[in-house]
């Protein structure tokens, strides 16, 4: 059987590891094979996304941000070009290093909340925890830290359907927290969320971002991306803009303006 490495063995360049720099990538090219058509998805993106930044991604459909987004998440990889995580050529692993690299360093955190129906809240937050060598003990407690960092410590016996919509983003959250990413990537997370719900969740954003997590997001919405510290517009496979949001809002006083939704 073969076996993985730990995250320890894996190859670190030197002058990455000793940098800020949580995410480098260097004249990255995607391209996809659709029958006798060849897509160029990426078209040479380099980028470096300092530790503890918030960067939204913004873009039309086809312009990019998806296949980038595939590729940070070790989800995917480049055809050419590199991209370090924390120091880690990811574009050089198999597909079982970048497993393992995925659990340890990446928390997802989608526009569906997948959450299992017939689990409770603590126990769909303590999955990604199988992966990982803690005993029973440790995975509860991370699991309860985590549900207390989004505000559901008392819902930890709650079923999804015994939650709103933004109580179930929530858990999601929790559970991409619970194995202590260095990064939190979030697709549309709030894309099925009304306009509170949505700003209730980019305070928790701003808050886990404040602790020092380094967050990217991406959404349509330029409200939702004017809480991030930094906005990258992709069209064409490239980056068209990267821009700091200056004297962005801050959710928690969006939200005082805001009327409480009635059941």
């Amino acid at each position: 059987m073969e076996t993985i490495p730990a995250v320890s063995q894996l190859e670190v360049t030197p002058a990455a590891s000793e940098a800020s720099a949580v995410i480098r990538v260097e004249d990255a090219h995607k391209y996809y094979e659709l029958g006798e058509t060849r897509v160029h998805a990426l078209r040479g993106v380099s980028i470096e996304i300092q530790r503890a930044e918030f960067v939204a991604i913004m873009g039309a459909s086809g312009s990019g941000k998806s296949t980038f987004m595939n590729i940070l998440g070790c989800l995917d990889r480049v055809t050419s070009g590199r991209y370090l995580l924390e120091g880690i050529n990811v574009s050089e692993h198999d597909k079982k290093a970048l497993a393992l690299i995925r659990n340890a360093k990446i928390g997802f955190v989608f526009q569906g909340f997948n959450l299992l129906a017939r689990t409770t809240a603590l126990e769909n937050t303590e999955l990604p925890t199988l992966y990982a060598k803690i005993d029973n003990t440790e995975r509860r407690k991370r699991a309860s830290d985590a549900l207390a960092m989004v505000g559901l410590a008392e819902r930890a016996q709650h079923f999804p359907s015994q939650m709103s919509g933004g109580q179930q983003q929530r858990v999601a959250i929790a559970r991409a927290l619970v194995n202590r990413p260095s990064i939190l990537l979030a697709d549309e997370p709030t894309g099925n969320l009304d306009s509170r719900t949505s700003v209730e969740i980019m305070e928790i954003f701003q808050n886990l971002n404040d602790k020092g997590l380094t967050i990217v997001l991406v959404t349509h919405e330029h409200d939702i991306a004017q809480f991030a510290k930094r906005v990258l517009v992709f069209r064409d496979g490239r980056i068209r803009k990267d821009d700091p949001v200056l004297s962005g809002p801050r959710a928690s006083e969006v939200l005082k303006t805001l009327p409480t939704l009635e059941d």
